[in-house]
């Protein structure tokens, strides 16, 4: 879990090659996809390597989370001022469309994190009596609130150098002329439904390892990869994003809320009920989970959620816009 040149070397050629290179491929043009390298290597460097010190587990294969008490108050404070300096600087960077694309930098820092961590299995290994599982998902099931934090403190530093800057542009959601202010609250409470809904079902999808039928719960599933986690969560969250623009007009950051209340539903009815817990302690091994979203961390979950939730609102816009004057 040591910081080497060599994650540093591979955390900068998958976002200075890698994105970019699948960004040509939707038609993002050499400039833009520049600038949103530039706003996501900022984040990985004040949030995912700078704070990383702050947030490393005490155990060498252990999680990143709350739980365990590594991540202190103050180490907590330091995270979110720095996620809030990652989107202030990446807005200076990737002007004049610092509006648009710094929210990247924040989620960019936290998923160098996501990667880094030990999973969800690691956890269970060290809290395996009914007790020390309840404890934890009594934390867990909450913690999502924590790393949406960090998100919306990167977020926050976006607003705050566009207002330094005195810009005029565009808010992130459009208004919406033939929508009344009255119906707002409900399309954005449908969205947050919605997104939940839809994630749940594709992230069982997407973020499957061995599964295996079970008398009680229907079924259980192994513990999926990091690289499984981040395909299944950045691609079911955009594709809520993408349907809640397309049919809503609701903006990316209420499908990126809806992650940390994902987390809090699928802890809470589907992992740490005592006759499910009781059942899986006694019938399956620690890399068992009843469903796939138990078995992401609050970080991962979080992280990967509000990459893909930026992605799918602007493919929604880019593909209206192509119906309109390129279909």
């Amino acid at each position: 879990m040591e910081l080497s040149w060599l994650v540093v070397l591979r955390t900068f050629v998958a976002i200075v090659v890698g994105i970019p290179l699948a960004l040509s491929l939707i038609g993002v043009s050499l400039l833009t996809r520049f600038r949103i390298a530039a706003a996501m290597v900022v984040g990985a460097a004040l949030v995912g390597f700078a704070a990383w010190p702050l947030a490393k587990p005490a155990e060498v294969l252990g999680a990143v989370t709350l739980f365990t008490g590594d991540i202190t108050l103050l180490d907590a404070t330091s995270c979110v001022i720095l996620a809030f300096l990652s989107g202030l600087l990446a807005y200076f960077v990737s002007y004049p469309h610092g509006r648009q694309i710094a929210p990247l930098a924040a989620p960019t820092g936290l998923a160098v994190w996501a990667f880094r961590t030990g999973d969800m299995t690691s956890l269970l290994r060290t809290n395996y009596t009914l007790t020390q599982r309840q404890a934890l998902y009594a934390t867990l099931r909450w913690e999502g609130f924590f790393w949406l934090l960090i998100v919306a403190a990167g977020y926050f530093g976006v607003l705050t150098a566009q207002n330094l800057c005195g810009s005029k542009s565009a808010p992130t959601q459009p208004n919406n002329t033939h929508n009344p202010k009255a119906n707002k609250v409900l399309s954005i409470a449908t969205a947050i439904v919605a997104t939940i809904v839809i994630t749940q079902f594709a992230i069982g999808i997407f973020a499957q390892d061995v599964k295996m039928p079970d008398s009680q719960v229907g079924s259980v599933v192994g513990q999926p990869s990091v690289g499984q986690v981040a395909f299944a969560v950045l691609l079911s969250f955009g594709i809520a994003a993408f349907v809640v623009k397309k049919f809503l007009d609701v903006s990316y950051i209420f499908p990126a809320m809806a992650a940390a209340a994902l987390t809090f539903f699928a802890i809470t009815f589907f992992a740490a009920k005592q006759d499910v817990l009781e059942h899986m302690i006694q019938t399956w091994p620690v890399a068992f989970f009843t469903r796939a979203t138990c078995a992401i961390l609050p970080l991962q979950m979080v992280t990967f959620a509000a990459i893909g939730s930026i992605a799918g609102y602007w493919v929604a816009i880019k593909y209206t816009y192509w119906r309109k004057h390129g279909g």
